[in-house]
């Protein structure tokens, strides 16, 4: 499975500029044989704490965004957006991917980032998610869950790819990159993470997104601060390589 991360910019709470713009993206990485594009957290609006005005129905403009452009290039397309699903309580930060053919599944982030407010506006989902894309066992983060290696954990032994839509500050973006790779040496997986570029009113962003496999090689990366697509093939037989080789995960404690 070829996978595509977009690093791209946002424009601040603006969802018909982010999907104009990034219809184009979508399209280039169509072009190049992608099956599945990841954009990335927030994508229609940028990580904007103004939950009770920005969040979408489930059936809202930018999960429409997206199952809209999987169906017309044939593909899965994947990113996170602010959603109100239960009118009495707070929306969630939801990663929806998308199937060519209408199928719809998604993530509620388990780990809202205390830190910048968001556990204040947004609720935290409750269970991980993992979905077989042409054969590839995928689990779905965002962002802040990356620091929570337990969660990753849970998963590995069902889980090929994980995939990691960000909006992660250029200032902590060491931690970003490192842990990204340590997510993919430590549960023998690969690790896309995707991460935006430019500016918001708080933060800047430098991408610096990554895909990396089941060593920890990088196998595509980005130059800082510039919008690009990264594309590398995802193989399921050399996540079973590597762990029949080196059969780490049968050692973590209580397994």
């Amino acid at each position: 499975m070829k996978v595509a991360a977009v690093q791209h910019d946002v424009v601040w709470e603006d969802r018909v500029a982010n999907h104009a713009h990034l219809a184009d993206l979508i399209a280039g990485a169509a072009a190049e044989g992608a099956n599945l594009v990841v954009l990335t957290e927030m994508f229609p609006v940028g990580f904007s704490m103004a939950a009770e005005r920005i969040a979408e129905p489930p059936d809202g403009p930018s999960i429409g965004f997206l199952v809209q452009q999987a169906e017309e290039h044939g593909l899965w397309a994947a990113g996170s957006v602010p959603v109100r699903d239960e009118p009495e309580l707070m929306p969630v930060n939801r990663f929806v991917l998308a199937g060519p053919d209408g199928t719809l599944h998604h993530y509620d982030k388990m780990y809202p980032f205390t830190y910048a407010g968001e556990r204040d506006h947004y609720r935290p989902g409750d269970r991980p998610v993992t979905v077989t894309i042409e054969g590839v066992r995928v689990s779905l983060f965002v962002c802040y869950d990356l620091r929570f290696s337990e969660a990753f954990w849970d998963v590995a032994e069902t889980t090929d790819l994980y995939l990691v839509p960000a909006n992660w500050p250029s200032s902590r973006r060491e931690h970003w990159m490192t842990l990204l790779r340590a997510r993919a040496i430590e549960n023998q997986a690969y690790v896309v993470g995707v991460n935006r570029v430019g500016e918001d009113p708080r933060f800047s962003y430098s991408g610096d997104s990554l895909i990396v496999d089941p060593l920890g090689e990088v196998l595509a990366d980005a130059e800082p601060g510039e919008e690009a697509v990264l594309l590398a093939d995802v193989d399921p037989s050399l996540v079973a390589e590597v762990r029949a080789e080196f059969p780490f995960l049968q050692d973590r404690r209580g397994r």
